[in-house]
């Protein structure tokens, strides 16, 4: 009796344990891209502008930038993370690059942007959180900074972290991002392809009440424009009136109101927040840099945004050329691109950024999250159906 008591026991065990596994396999399903499972923009037929993309369509085109994420799910109200841009593979305060911000609508926190714009430099990787963990994630990544060799006797550091609101499907007063989560992003950084949609900082996130999420495109320019690339990432959270392009596609396909209900409005609202990682491989300084950053919000505007009193709309742009060393009394000559110069760039910023604002809503996945709140991924057959009507085609 003893032997079969124990034997009932154990099997209960197991049951349990295996209850939990699924439970967490569902969890992860409920909020993750499966590979290749949704198409990126240029499947559908979509290519804004004239210039055409590089190699991976990603920001990581741009020579030395890799990219890093965390998501953070933890049973069913947490749905947030950590996305981490690095402009080169070295020790960013010891090799500082040009940098710049541009504040399109300030109602947001971005930690180390005002000594971005005074010094017009970028000492440590960006990174991407939700509106309540970015002190968080500021004060971790400083203190991964400062444990890099060579930063021993630092004692002043501007860690540069953007964020959005993803408090509709993330339990955002809990501020589930930890220092871990932090260094997984940071120490999983690479140049390769970028995931997009409902991951590491997107991993919560609205916009025009679809989900939104990460979403990353880029340009090349061609050789008589300069034969420079330009890369963008984005994390969107925003609304207004979606456009995929040039068709009005909000006249057709209106997501469930449910996503915009906590803010007691009867359609989707514009609130919520943008930003914008602009990286370049061309030789400009931070004034340029803040003119390239500017013309991305462009794109922002194609793809529908209103710029709503609520939407925090930031756009951090460097470039990887002319690095800046620490300890450098006097800095050498640089090489920068003539005014007259820049207008394919700023051209190309906007259609990149475009492109990878609808990448963040075509990748994404329906997400369950916070209190049983559900946000509905674009359905991609219904919008293949209308971008066809309007001559638009794969």
């Amino acid at each position: 009796m003893r032997r079969i008591l124990a034997l009932l026991t154990l099997a209960d065990a197991v049951l349990v344990t295996m209850v939990l596994i699924a439970s967490g396999a569902i969890a992860q399903a409920l909020h993750s891209n499966a590979p290749n499972a949704r198409p990126r923009a240029r499947d559908l037929g979509i290519h804004p502008g004239i210039y055409e993309p590089g190699p991976l369509n990603a920001i990581t085109d741009v020579a030395g930038v890799r990219v890093g994420q965390a998501t953070v799910v933890q049973g069913e109200d947490v749905r947030t993370g950590v996305t981490a841009i690095f402009p080169h593979s070295g020790n960013m305060f010891q090799e500082k690059v040009a940098g710049a911000v541009y504040v399109f609508n300030a109602f947001g926190k971005l930690v180390g942007s005002t000594q971005v714009n005074e010094l017009g430099q970028i000492e440590t990787p960006i990174l991407l959180t939700n509106t309540l963990s970015v002190w968080d994630a500021a004060a971790a990544l400083t203190d991964w900074m400062l444990a890099l060799p060579g930063n021993q006797s630092v004692r002043s550091i501007n860690p540069l972290v953007g964020e959005t609101n993803d408090g509709w499907l993330n339990d955002i007063r809990g501020r589930h991002v930890k220092a871990e989560d932090v260094r997984r992003a940071l120490e999983s950084a690479n140049d390769g392809p970028v995931e997009e949609g409902a991951v590491g900082a997107g991993t919560g996130t609205v916009a025009f009440g679809w989900k939104g999420g990460i979403g990353t495109s880029s340009r090349h320019l061609p050789a008589e424009a300069g034969g420079y690339t330009v890369g963008v990432l984005v994390q969107t959270n925003f609304g207004g009136n979606l456009t995929i392009a040039g068709v009005p596609v909000y006249r057709e396909l209106q997501p469930p109101k449910a996503a915009s209900a906590w803010r007691h409005e009867k359609r989707n609202s514009a609130d919520g927040s943008c930003m914008i990682v602009v990286a370049t491989d061309a030789p400009l300084d931070a004034r340029q840099l803040h003119r390239l950053a500017k013309r991305a919000i462009l794109g922002l505007g194609r793809a529908g945004s209103s710029g709503s009193n609520g939407s925090g709309d930031f756009v951090i742009a460097f470039s990887t050329t002319n690095r800046i060393a620490s300890d450098a009394k006097i800095l050498p000559p640089i090489r920068l691109l003539s005014e007259e110069s820049l207008s394919p760039l700023f051209e190309a910023v906007g259609e990149a950024t475009e492109e990878a604002i609808d990448n963040s809503l075509l990748r994404a996945t329906t997400v369950r999250g916070r209190d049983g709140h559900v946000v509905e991924a674009l359905p991609i057959e219904r919008l293949r159906e209308i971008l066809a009507s309007h001559g638009v085609h794969p």
